[in-house]
């Protein structure tokens, strides 16, 4: 079917502005004119004018500019803003998640939401971060796999692996593979995990998306543990729990210096009920994962922060702290 110089005049229109206009860089009637005529089109300015009120009523938002340096026409508002661009490109660039490829691959379309002259922006504003990213880059398979599940109510089958002293990665459980029913995705700690439900533990577990392989949907089983997941508190899991690793729920009690206020309502949220113990320090009850790795964030706040309350935690935490001196201790002799 024939399609109208008009109709195909008006496209072109609306590309121009979308990649070579914004607020310091309008288009001129002479400059769309001139642009038109490399892909073959004619147009003069009563007729650009009438394409530019087309796209108005269409719903762009066109800026006039009938005088100054440089007058003409330019695209005043954009799906995202320049600033919001930036801030896609830092999370993707600054990803461990996404592998050096595809962040480039991801970056170069975040930069087509914006014009040419905006795009250059974006590009000064790279970096290169001496840090690791993974290698893996069927996580974006993998991906669609999980949401295959999570879509069509099944289960999915993967191997999860682990690192070895050779550096491989190789599958746990002697290569059996994993059978669990996806129920959500979520990043913490700079990472990607599933929140999956698991028939042999009855327990809700996460997994490492970039440690997950061969992941099939197992079409015909329906998902299991919806009545676990209904009860669970995903933003209360990601508060409590330290660098996603397990251990046993408790309500522990902290007392802190004053200036780690801050610093717990970051942690644990606003929504913790801070108790002033005296001119110094405060008292909060937290809910939190106990776990090595609680231990090692307590300790990195040093000696303005000890656990007051259950004892057992605490005795815990002291001995973490005893081996730590010892294994220093031992090192030295």
């Amino acid at each position: 079917m024939a399609v109208s110089n008009t109709n195909l005049r008006t496209l072109y229109v609306m590309k121009m502005l979308l990649e070579y206009s914004d607020e310091e860089h309008a288009l001129s009637s002479a400059d769309i004119i001139k642009k038109l005529e490399s892909y073959g089109l004619s147009g003069d300015r009563k007729s650009i004018y009438g394409d530019i009120e087309t796209l108005e009523a269409f719903g762009f938002d066109i800026m006039r500019l009938n005088g100054g340096a440089n007058p003409g026409y330019y695209l005043a508002s954009r799906d995202f803003e320049l600033p919001e661009l930036k801030l896609l490109v830092d999370a993707v660039q600054s990803s461990k998640f996404i592998t050096a490829k595809k962040s480039h691959e991801l970056i170069k379309k975040i930069e087509t939401l914006a014009s040419v002259h905006e795009s250059k922006q974006l590009k000064r504003q790279l970096f290169i971060y001496d840090r690791p990213k993974t290698g893996n880059e069927t996580i974006y398979y993998n991906v669609d796999r999980i949401q295959e599940g999570l879509m069509n109510d099944t289960k999915i089958k993967f191997h999860y692996m682990e690192w070895n002293t050779k550096k491989e990665l190789v599958p746990r459980k002697n290569g059996e593979y994993y059978v669990v029913s996806p129920w959500a995705m979520t990043w913490d700690d700079e990472n990607y995990y599933m929140i999956a439900y698991s028939d042999s533990s009855d327990h809700l577990n996460h997994y490492r998306v970039d440690k997950m392989k061969d992941v099939e949907v197992i079409a015909d089983e329906p998902r299991s543990g919806k009545e676990k997941f209904e009860k669970f508190n995903l933003a209360a899991f990601a508060k409590k729990t330290f660098g996603m690793y397990g251990g046993e729920d408790r309500d522990v009690s902290l007392i802190c210096e004053n200036r780690l206020v801050g610093v717990m309502i970051d942690r644990f949220g606003r929504d913790i009920t801070v108790i002033q113990e005296d001119d110094d320090y405060i008292k909060v009850t937290v809910p939190v994962t106990v776990s090595q790795q609680f231990f090692g964030w307590l300790t990195g706040l040093g000696t303005g922060v000890k656990i007051a309350a259950p004892a057992d935690v605490r005795d815990a935490y002291r001995d973490y702290v005893k081996d730590i001196f010892d294994g220093l201790t031992n090192s030295n002799n």
